[in-house]
């Protein structure tokens, strides 16, 4: 049971508009520090996500893509979310990608092709940026394979020089 005091201590509930204005300060502040826009992310997904449908190792993974339109749309929004915090992707990636059969090599081109176009579409403070973040994705997404077949893995990306 709660006492008066902390029942007091409760901030009231924040408004959509308090929020969206929140996220607006966020999304300035790392447009600032990093130079990162829209049109920088649909340049890198588009590129990238080229090489990817070219490489040897990665293509059958992404033969299950219907639409790629549909589907560059999707990851512009989630890019947009992960590297600027728009909050405008609302998807369940883990959940879409822990059936695929993928294995520590895919993560690891995954990651090369990514770095490679991140360094060449972007300025440093940008790409190093994007690549903090998919170094993350890429060992989340690892080690829940992992799990998911019954093995324990650790992050090995994160440091990667």
């Amino acid at each position: 049971m709660q006492t008066k005091k902390q029942m007091s201590d409760r901030q009231p509930p924040v408004s959509a508009e308090e929020q969206a204005a929140r996220r607006n300060l966020l999304v300035q502040d790392v447009i600032e520090r990093t130079g990162i826009t829209e049109g920088m992310i649909a340049e890198l997904v588009t590129r990238f996500y080229a090489r990817v449908q070219q490489d040897a190792l990665l293509a059958p993974i992404f033969t299950r893509v219907q639409d790629w339109d549909d589907h560059l749309a999707r990851l512009k929004n989630f890019w947009s979310s992960v590297v600027l915090t728009t909050g405008r992707y609302h998807g369940q990636p883990m959940r879409t990608h822990l059936p695929l059969p993928v294995a520590g090599d895919h993560f690891d081109r995954w990651l090369d092709l990514f770095e490679k176009t991140a360094r060449e579409v972007c300025p440093p403070a940008a790409a190093a940026h994007f690549i903090d973040k998919a170094r993350r994705i890429a060992d989340s997404f690892e080690m829940a394979t992992a799990t998911q077949a019954g093995r324990i893995a650790s992050p090995r990306h994160i440091f990667r020089s």
